[in-house]
């Protein structure tokens, strides 16, 4: 069997910027909730999904909040954006899917969680986390837990994470720390771009492995002098900047592979929240319901 992972906040993004507005019946915003239903109804129908977990962030701010104050806020984000997570989280649950809801965590945190775990079972021929982010780069291995990029298709496995960034995936969160990451709020380190960062984690691994004298450098970059010198100065900020782009695998998840397998949409909920949203074409778009006797995983585990 294949797991899919599903970043449920990304595809709200992606469908609140891009899917038409919708208003309801009560006058607030529905369209991207509904378009993150159908697109949901396509991992099943179209992209053969079988077992399938969907995180959210069910607020923005989590744990590395409290470790950087620059970190990332809800501040600045559409109030029309931030009202959907719960019905979103709702839509996903109704369609027969499990939803993770992040609080203290962040969504990000519950795939990899999830990936490392489900990765694990030798049931599972492949993971696929769809999500084409970046900071997710760090949890891809071999062919067996890739990233997908639903929108265009195409699949990143650990060959195609060192294709686009220059580094193995387990050197993302060093990567990021170096360049930062303005999604995030990691602000990076003065002049350590993609290509000097990448050519030095080739070579080294990661950031402690980089020695303070350039002339130890056993890779090659332009101004390794003045890289250097803001390496030495900055390696207590580095620390904390990978420790926030470090994803955990420790989230307190409690589904079996059982759990997540797609018996059916939920008909009652689905049906009610679709009037709440005004739309009834929905539900006509599901091609199996949820039985009472299916609540319950049935392989036992």
């Amino acid at each position: 069997m294949q797991v899919h992972l599903v970043d449920g906040t990304y595809e709200l993004f992606r469908a609140f910027f891009g899917a038409p507005r919708k208003t309801a019946p009560d006058g607030r915003e529905a369209g991207a909730t509904l378009a993150l239903g159908r697109t949901l109804l396509s991992l099943i129908d179209n992209e053969g999904a079988t077992h399938a977990g969907v995180a959210f962030d069910h607020v923005i701010e989590s744990f590395r909040n409290e470790l950087f104050g620059g970190y990332k806020t809800g501040a600045g984000v559409d109030p029309d954006l931030l009202a959907q997570f719960e019905p979103a989280e709702r839509m996903t649950r109704a369609l027969g899917l499990v939803a993770w809801p992040m609080v203290e965590f962040e969504a990000d945190d519950a795939l990899a969680t999830a990936a490392a775990r489900y990765a694990r079972d030798r049931r599972v021929e492949r993971v696929l986390i769809c999500s084409p982010d970046k900071d997710l780069a760090q949890c891809v291995r071999g062919q067996r837990v890739v990233l997908v990029d639903r929108l265009r298709k195409k699949i990143i496995d650990e060959a195609a994470v060192l294709e686009k960034y220059g580094v193995e995936p387990g050197s993302i969160p060093d990567w990021l720390a170096l360049v930062g990451d303005a999604a995030d709020g990691i602000p990076g380190i003065p002049r350590w771009g993609a290509r000097s960062s990448a050519a030095a984690l080739r070579a080294c691994g990661h950031i402690e492995a980089i020695p303070d004298d350039p002339a130890q450098w056993q890779f090659k970059t332009r101004g390794a002098a003045a890289l250097a010198a803001s390496l030495r100065t900055r390696r207590e900020e580095l620390a904390l900047y990978r420790t926030l782009a470090t994803l955990r695998e420790d989230v307190p998840l409690t589904e079996t592979i059982g759990d997540l397998e797609w018996r059916g949409a939920r008909r009652p909920e689905l049906e009610t929240l679709c009037r709440e949203l005004g739309d009834n074409r929905l539900p006509a778009r599901v091609r199996r319901w949820l039985e009472p006797r299916d609540e319950r995983p049935s392989d036992g585990i």
